[in-house]
């Protein structure tokens, strides 16, 4: 019956939206003075139609899923009825699965099979009863619709004040959103830091939260502190700006400024291809390419290599973030007024001195934002760190050597069916309270950035 809805829902829009339209071009067209578009008269009688029959589609499934549970649970006799909440949603959802799955309605049980069997009646005769009245409550607006539109009706006002509810319940959704993750991941925090010192967490050097089952094991508390992950995303994510800044910075130049509409045309995409490969592909590519060969080489040299290394994930994470890199910055440097390159040649600069001395000062605000988000998205990396870096939490800062990251823990940690009640569970969302603050920091600095280097051009 779902898409059955979906299906009214979208005849509803189009009958609409063509009925109200036409009925206002026919009064245009017969010399009355219409006070809006019928573009927006067509729009008021499509929102009018399919409104009601969107709210009966939200409205009605939780209205008949519980009537239909009691139901259920009625019809069941008084020895297997449940006396709990859990109970009662195990005996739900059997009797559901009974009625979708005929092969596990035969092993159910003859109490869970009349159930079934009712549930299916209910449900059928549930949506018949929704698509009945979301049709009659969708050909009522229609109606009423239809006999609003007038020459003097004003069928603008309506529309808009319907689009800028829409803009702004989005706008709300998103900023609920925000507050809602903050609020969790605070919350979970403040759990784990009742059960785990802070002072601890924040400055401790030892990262092993693998608790215990006995009191004779070792490590039976956990260690819990962030430095080795801190470093550990620090220096890759070091590794990586030290190789996509350079390039990505220089190619940007290159494609703004020398290069030619046609080698620019073929270049840029493909260069920017690269933010559309898996980063499970560069993890492959790092895996299977890079950390041999610089192991190999740092073998070849009398060094001694981690078989997964930061330098391996840091090298493949930079080669991943350059187009971020080149394309903000070639988009940035293009916008740079031409009158002071203008200006500069006037002066007599060459082309190499107008761009170190004029467009690369003008556009740095911009450049600036390029690196930023560059950064963060090497910060919350996790595939390629897994696969080419390790889950070693060392606290080092030698490149040769294996490291871990604060995302990659917050992954590991979750994985599985986890107890929510541990300090190892409740340390992932202080790690990502922690990589919250870290890239809010960043945000804010690279605002003050752009504030202090931002100038304005006629």
């Amino acid at each position: 019956m779902s898409g059955t809805l979906v299906l009214v829902l979208l005849f509803a829009v189009v009958a609409g939206y063509v009925s109200g339209r036409s009925k206002a071009v026919l009064q245009r067209s017969g010399g009355a003075r219409v006070r809006s578009l019928p573009v927006y008269h067509g729009s008021f009688v499509a929102l009018a139609t399919a409104l009601p029959v969107l709210a009966m589609m939200l409205a009605w499934p939780p209205l008949a899923s519980r009537y239909i549970d009691s139901q259920m649970l009625l019809q069941l006799p008084a020895a297997v009825r449940p006396t709990n909440a859990e109970a009662r949603s195990v005996i739900l959802r059997d009797i559901a699965s009974a009625a979708e799955n005929g092969t596990m309605a035969e092993q159910a049980s003859p109490e869970v099979r009349a159930a079934a069997e009712n549930f299916n009646r209910l449900s059928t005769i549930g949506g018949w009863i929704e698509m009945t009245v979301a049709g009659l409550l969708g050909l009522a607006g229609f109606l009423w619709a239809m006999s609003r539109i007038a020459p003097e009706f004003r069928a603008q006002s309506p529309v808009e004040a319907f689009v800028r509810g829409l803009l702004m319940a989005c706008s709300i959704v998103a900023v609920l959103t925000t507050i809602g993750i903050v609020a969790s991941v605070l919350f979970e925090s403040i759990r784990f830091f009742g059960k785990y010192p802070v002072f601890d967490f924040l400055f401790g050097t030892k990262w092993s939260p693998q608790i215990a089952m006995r009191s004779d094991q070792v490590g039976q508390s956990g260690a819990f502190g962030m430095l080795p992950l801190f470093a550990g995303s620090i220096l890759i994510t070091l590794i990586a700006m030290c190789v996509a800044t350079p390039i990505g910075l220089f190619s940007a130049i290159y494609m703004a400024e020398y290069a030619s509409p046609r080698f620019r045309s073929i270049a840029k995409p493909m260069l920017e291809i690269l933010a559309g490969v898996p980063t499970v592909v560069f993890g492959f590519f790092a895996a299977l390419t890079v950390a041999p060969l610089i192991r190999n080489l740092g073998t070849s040299l009398g060094l001694e290599v981690a078989s997964e290394s930061a330098l391996a994930a840091g090298l493949v994470m930079g080669i991943m973030i350059i187009p971020f890199i080149s394309s903000l910055s070639d988009d940035v440097i293009n916008a740079v007024p031409q009158a002071l390159r203008d200006g500069a040649y006037a002066l007599g600069s060459t082309k190499s001195e107008t761009i170190k001395q004029v467009v690369l000062p003008a556009a740095m605000p911009g450049i600036v934002s390029a690196l930023m988000l560059a950064i963060s998205r090497a910060i919350g990396e996790t595939m390629i760190v897994v696969m080419a870096a390790g889950l070693a939490g060392n606290l080092t800062f030698n490149p040769l050597q294996a490291v871990t990251t604060i995302t990659v823990q917050i992954k590991t940690l979750l994985v599985g069916d986890q107890e929510f009640d541990s300090a190892k569970t409740l340390s992932a969302f202080a790690l990502g309270l922690m990589l919250f603050i870290f890239t809010l920091v960043l945000n804010w600095i690279a605002m003050r950035t752009v504030e202090k280097y931002r100038e304005q051009y006629d």
